[in-house]
């Protein structure tokens, strides 16, 4: 695993240097929440949601059920159909994972304020670049699964899950009900 988390680092910075040009002009500051918020889903890879599990372990005790707390939250709203904000965003607007945010995060800015009449605006090239990004990450992680930050991170939670990925296997026959409720896409059927 650390070798593909070193290659997920790597593939991060490429696509930081690669889209500096246009992320310059980016209108988002620091407590700028409107994508955490309101923009929808925060889709991660299962290496990525591993990379914030292992985190989120190393946290104090009361933090970490915190975010246990907010992350079923979470996921109950979502259930509903309901938008709701990311579970890392604190109550001053930052991020308590920004340093190891996933690429979801990475990828957005936008060149305007944003507001529910305003959504991102973000260029072209840059998606481009994104697309292929999020490609390049589907492959690194072809035994794991694409899904919303707090679905991935509950499968990681189950043992079971969490043994197979780590052993590099792969069982969506053992998630196929879940995933299909919570529209969770098996990687290699993506690239």
């Amino acid at each position: 695993m650390n070798k593909k988390t070193q290659k997920l680092q790597s593939i991060y910075k490429t696509f930081e240097e690669n889209t500096a040009e246009y992320r310059s002009k980016a209108a988002c500051t620091k407590g700028c929440a409107f994508c955490c918020s309101e923009a929808g889903s925060i889709d991660i890879t299962t290496l990525e949601g591993l990379v914030i599990q292992d985190h989120i372990a190393m946290l104090p005790r009361p933090r970490g059920k915190s975010i246990q707390k907010a992350l079923v939250q979470d996921m109950k709203k979502r259930e509903a159909g309901a938008v709701n904000p990311c579970p890392f965003l604190l109550k001053n607007k930052a991020c308590m994972i920004y340093d190891i945010r996933p690429f979801a995060c990475r990828r957005i800015y936008s060149l305007h304020a944003c507001s529910k009449d305003n959504p991102p605006l973000l260029s072209r090239h840059a998606m481009e670049h994104a697309e292929n990004t999020l490609r390049q990450l589907q492959r690194l992680d072809e035994t794991g699964y694409s899904g919303h930050i707090s679905f991935i991170l509950y499968m990681l939670d189950a043992p079971q899950f969490r043994d197979t990925y780590l052993a590099g296997d792969s069982r969506p026959e053992e998630i196929m009900d879940f995933g299909k409720t919570h529209r969770i896409s098996i990687n290699k059927m993506m690239v």
